[in-house]
């Protein structure tokens, strides 16, 4: 029989882009993409997933039998999460932990009833706060870098390692992922649950309806395009903070590899990102986007940092690539160039999306 998969967030930016990847790859799988649309863009996914064959639900993790009508399945895939780092700050924090976490949870209800794997999309965010910013770092022309030589318990200049200490506060968002990855391992532990976690730093490419707080790379591109105003906010409002940049292909390439041998990564978390090679400042990404569209905008300094920021987080592929001989494929110049690419051949629909004017 072929192999089943429903995904969770199936059309958002993660879970449309590993649908039609792992349906373009295996034609013969099933592979159902539920989704509550709740973020402006996702409709624009319902066209590409009809196209390549994936079967959309209008549903969502919260309610139990949304999960029930989508389907048992082989794989579930768990892409859905309100992704801002910043949720819950000033506000009400009920919608990132019902949907992170009780999302979760329902997944895990779902697969205990019915059978089935989970592979669980979790963040770099799960890091405490105060341990990455507590990193002795330095300032190297535009960026922010982990002093050259030194290292600890789960950092060094390779980045940070599934061995970082997770004493300390994260963010609500990071507090719903980790302990949903908590919540993981006790069904793991309870029912033989077999689960795959990737804790992935910053993704991105076509299709990612960017923000400021989640999706940066893809809005710093789109005001290029498009134009609007940006703003380098925290840390004095340098631009110097940095990050590592997976593009969205070649985590879906380890997710299929992943699925493709259950028994060699089930019970398995692996820290997933682009790595020292491919990381970027603000200030350098400005540059490149400024290399290629040709356009200048305006960026203004705001020095007070964010509550739930930190200055550096780039990924220690190490565990990963040894485990499933994968590393990332794509430069930082080739995504920025997809992205580019994407924006400019569907302007109509994006241009509104992102603000422009």
């Amino acid at each position: 029989m072929p192999i089943r998969i429903v995904v969770t967030g199936g059309a958002g930016f993660v879970g449309a882009s590993a649908a039609l990847w792992l349906k373009a790859a295996h034609p013969d799988w099933q592979i159902t993409a539920l989704d509550n649309l709740k973020r402006r863009g996702s409709e624009l996914a319902l066209t590409r997933l009809a196209a390549g064959g994936v079967r959309f639900m209008h549903g969502d993790v919260r309610l139990q039998e949304d999960l029930t009508e989508a389907g048992s399945a082989d794989w579930l895939i768990e892409c859905s999460a309100e992704p801002s780092v910043h949720a819950g700050y000033g506000g009400n924090p009920g919608y990132v932990v019902g949907s992170n976490l009780y999302g979760a949870i329902n997944c895990l209800e779902h697969l205990r009833r019915h059978g089935g794997a989970l592979m669980f999309i979790s963040s770099s965010r799960v890091y405490p706060i105060a341990r990455l910013r507590a990193l002795p770092l330095e300032t190297a022309q535009e960026r922010l870098r982990v002093k050259p030589g030194s290292a600890g318990e789960g950092w060094s200049t390779a980045g940070i390692s599934e061995a970082f200490p997770l004493e300390g506060a994260r963010s609500l968002y990071g507090a719903t992922k980790l302990a949903a990855e908590l919540m993981i391992q006790e069904y793991a532990a309870l029912y033989g649950l077999r689960a795959v976690v990737n804790r992935c730093g910053v993704i991105c490419g076509p299709w990612q309806m960017g923000k400021v707080d989640q999706g940066f790379v893809g809005l710093w591109l789109a005001r290029h395009v498009f134009g609007g105003q940006l703003s380098y906010i925290g840390y004095g409002g340098t631009g110097t903070q940095v990050r590592d940049v997976l593009h969205i292909a070649d985590l879906c390439r380890l997710i299929d590899l992943q699925i493709g041998d259950p028994d060699r990564f089930a019970g398995k978390t692996s820290n997933v990102g682009g790595g020292p090679d491919i990381s970027v400042s603000l200030l350098e990404l400005t540059r490149q986007c400024q290399a290629l569209t040709g356009a200048t905008i305006r960026i203004d300094p705001v020095a007070e940092t964010p509550a739930a920021d930190v200055p550096y987080y780039v990924t220690d592929n190490t565990r990963i690539s040894a485990e499933a001989g994968w590393r990332p494929e794509h430069s930082l110049s080739a995504t920025l160039a997809d992205i580019y690419k994407w924006l400019v051949d569907n302007r109509g629909a994006l241009a509104p999306i992102f603000g422009a004017k």
